[in-house]
């Protein structure tokens, strides 16, 4: 029997509908609760912390010695709570990471470069700090293939096009492989003509939105992506979810390797964080959740069971409308403009797997700021500073430009050697490298 074989039994033998909406909450938002567990690993030991900062920050400074000075605070705050939550933590290599989720994709029978495409997106999401996005995906991703919900060696196909746009057909293949490909077609329709503009339509969870806008600026461009996704987010007057998270991104490059690059989701709080009130046994502020008849929850075990996030901004009061409306504006961008699923049509996607194709929607857009303006990203650049100028509230906590927590994720990961993963994260990795018959993640 295949190691492929056992999998679908294992992933068979699953139960869904509550159990799994439960799980995926826990799945997507994994990051929030990951800083809780290191939070609690590390009270009580606070000269192991003053101890353990004076290295780690050293080695911050000396790997972020590009970014700018008003991030350097963050970095020693996240390089120290990230490698001090332990005597002796557990650090996963960068290319081990790949390495290891390369042998998970090809075990169920994903082509070589598929298989790389997607785990450049997951590894690149845990060097930035966004675990949820990162190897806490992979295990839906590989029981999705193990049940042929995916097509792991799908490769996308262009049903229409003109100088500057293109409608894709993902064929239900890998997110990344579709976005990547939607991606680098609009870029290249963006330098001939001075904008792209790429609709696909069946297509997967494609990772963290701002992927497909760091591609564009590699290439000297402006980048846009948006995906929707299960539905998560209750309209405002609603009490049931019509949209999902719908994220969108944007980068922007400015000189000396300075940059904008916005990733964000159209809810107002992640599931995570409704979790972590639960453990503290804390009330949720308003604006977060909603309870089964619509009405704003303080109560953080009836918002996590309901599952019902609020748009940006909370309630009508709080001008919840406009996230209602930007997620909405996503969805018609993404789903309704590509043909693919869209609000409720869009089915759950569980720990388990899922029966029907999501046939998700998404757009990616390439700009040309040569197009326009000259000197754009000096521009870019001043625009930057005057931003992180500002006088913050407080003063150790330096005001922030969108991409510099990622930035900061990324040079701690460096200093330190490695990714910090939960051990339950590992434990899943270790019963996948068993269940598959590959090689387990090894330590630094």
């Amino acid at each position: 029997m295949t190691a492929l074989t056992l999998l679908r039994r294992s992933i068979t033998a699953v139960s869904c509908d509550v159990y799994a909406h439960t799980r995926v909450a826990n799945w997507r938002f994994l990051p929030r609760l990951q800083r809780r567990q290191l939070h609690l690993h590390t009270c009580g030991r606070h000269s192991a912390l003053l101890a353990g900062k004076t290295t780690t920050t050293t080695a911050a400074a000396a790997a972020a010695a590009q970014a700018p000075n008003t991030i350097a605070n963050a970095s020693d705050r996240s390089i120290t709570h990230r490698t001090m939550s332990s005597a002796a933590p557990k650090l996963v290599a960068v290319a081990e990471s790949r390495r290891f989720m390369i042998d998970c994709f090809k075990a169920v029978k994903v082509p070589q470069a598929h298989a790389e495409a997607q785990a450049d997106l997951l590894v690149a999401a845990d060097h930035r700090g966004h675990f949820s996005h990162g190897m806490n995906r992979l295990e839906m991703y590989i029981n999705d293939l193990a049940i042929n919900s995916t097509d792991g060696g799908a490769v996308p196909k262009i049903l229409k096009e003109t100088p500057a746009t293109a409608w894709v057909d993902g064929l239900n293949g890998l997110g990344a492989v579709v976005g990547n490909y939607c991606m680098d077609l609009a870029c290249q329709k963006a330098k001939n003509v001075g904008v792209g503009w790429v609709c696909a339509k069946g297509s997967n969870h494609y990772g963290m939105a701002g992927w497909y806008a760091i591609r564009a600026m590699e290439q000297g461009l402006v980048g846009m992506s948006m995906t929707n996704t299960s539905p998560l987010m209750a309209p405002t007057r609603a009490k049931e979810a019509a949209l999902g998270t719908n994220p969108l991104s944007l980068g922007a490059n400015a000189t000396n390797g300075d940059k904008f690059l916005l990733d964000m989701a159209t809810t107002a709080v992640a599931v995570g964080k409704i979790e972590i009130q639960r453990r503290k046994g804390a009330p949720l502020p308003d604006g977060w959740a909603q309870d089964p008849n619509g009405a704003v929850t303080n109560d953080a075990d009836l918002g996590f069971s309901t599952g019902c996030l609020m748009p940006l901004g909370g309630s009508e009061l709080t001008s919840g409308y406009k996230g209602y409306g930007l997620g909405a504006m996503v969805d018609i961008l993404s789903g309704v403009m590509s043909g693919a699923n869209y609000s409720t049509k869009v089915r759950k996607w569980t720990h388990a797997g899922a029966d029907s194709a999501a046939d998700l929607g998404q757009v990616f857009i390439a700009v040309d700021p040569n197009c326009f303006a000259p000197n754009f990203e000096e521009r870019m650049t001043d625009f930057n500073a005057r931003l992180r100028g500002t006088t913050p509230t407080d003063p150790s906590n330096p005001v922030l430009l969108a991409g510099d927590k990622e930035r900061n994720g990324m040079a701690g990961v460096d200093a330190a050697g490695g990714i910090q993963y939960l051990e339950n994260q590992l434990k899943t990795c270790a019963n996948l490298a068993e269940k598959l018959n590959i090689k387990p993640l090894t330590f630094v």
